[in-house]
């Protein structure tokens, strides 16, 4: 259940993100979940890919700065609630999230959650019978 994702750091001007997803496509590496941050001078691109391992020797390659972090992937409902119930088992166990993500399709949300103890947020949420995305399925997407 535990899901690769590439930290890129990447400097604010322009082509910069272009550059990136370019080394992406030329190595057919294909993301299915991305989030940025920015700040005045860089922003973190954190980003979910068809093949972890490989991207991120493209990346480096081409002197990106760029690492791999652990992370857990959940399906919720894509209605009114669905997340508050999700978060509400986490918050009720103590389990701490440092960030998060998601995006929505029909009836569903994926929603990725990085925390100190991914083991945790796991065997928490499978514990109430929530539905986890396995690393196999969310990198061929």
């Amino acid at each position: 259940m535990i899901i690769k994702q590439l930290s890129v750091f990447l400097e604010n001007k322009t082509g910069r993100l272009t550059e990136m997803t370019k080394i992406l496509s030329e190595n057919n590496i294909n993301i299915s979940a991305f989030s940025i941050a920015d700040t005045a001078d860089f922003g973190i691109v954190r980003c979910i890919v068809s093949k972890p391992d490989e991207a991120i020797k493209a990346l480096k390659e081409k002197h990106f700065s760029v690492n791999i972090t652990d992370v857990v992937c959940m399906i919720v409902p894509h209605e009114p609630g669905g997340l508050y119930k999700a978060l509400q088992i986490l918050s009720d166990n103590n389990v701490p999230v440092e960030y998060m993500y998601a995006f929505a399709f029909d009836n569903a949300a994926s929603v990725v959650i990085r925390s100190e103890s991914n083991e945790e947020v796991i065997r928490v949420l499978e514990a109430n019978q929530m539905k986890l995305v396995k690393a196999s399925d969310i990198y061929q997407i």
